[in-house]
């Protein structure tokens, strides 16, 4: 895994790269690694449940992105520092506890 602190062409840079390589940005700079081979991996059942509550998860929070009404509601309430996004994220799985769902 290759490192960058101070390189003005890698600067920013994130995502993949012919399939092969990925840039991800952290507080210290870029990183560069191949690809993951996730071929050979399998998911339990709870693992397949989980990512399925996680992406109703998302839409949920997409869906209060998109209406104005709601994504101000969130704004409101919510700390500096704090994203609309994470916040409608916790609140779903919030309110699904609430009823009695566990993940």
């Amino acid at each position: 895994m290759a490192r960058q602190k101070t390189n003005v062409v890698m600067k920013g840079v994130t995502g993949k790269l012919a399939g092969m390589l990925i840039f991800k940005q952290y507080s210290y700079g870029t990183v560069v690694s191949k690809l993951p081979d996730r071929s050979k991996v399998t998911l339990s059942e709870k693992q397949k449940n989980s990512n399925g509550a996680f992406r109703k998860a998302v839409k949920y929070a997409q869906q209060v992105l998109k209406d104005p009404a709601k994504c101000a509601a969130y704004r409101s309430v919510l700390p500096e520092g704090k994203t609309v996004y994470h916040a409608a994220i916790a609140d779903y799985f919030a309110k699904k506890c609430e009823r009695g769902r566990r993940f």
